[in-house]
């Protein structure tokens, strides 16, 4: 009767997320970032997609200061943002 109780005993493997494990902001390098962004969503009802520039900005931070790996910004989902950047700069002749 032990031998019907073990046909599910498969091994539970666990793995890392997608992006990997990344370490905290234990210097607050980049809170004004976070509180920035914090503040919009409190403003717009949490509604994050009003969000996206001060989210692209807490991201640049913790990137430029090896809090997270540097990941393209268009990997992120900001290619949009990042174009309407591109655009507004004026060209140099």
């Amino acid at each position: 009767m032990s031998t019907a109780m073990n046909f599910g005993t498969k091994s539970f493997k666990p793995r890392p997320p997608d992006k990997g494990a990344f370490p905290l902001d234990h210097f607050g390098e980049c809170s004004a970032f976070k509180e920035r962004f914090m503040e919009c969503l409190r403003h717009s009802g949490y509604e994050s997609s009003a969000c996206r520039q001060p989210a692209m900005a807490y991201l640049e931070c913790r990137m430029e200061r090896q809090l997270m790996a540097n990941e393209p910004l268009e990997k992120l989902g900001f290619k949009d943002l990042i174009d309407e950047k591109s655009e507004a700069k004026p060209e140099k002749l």
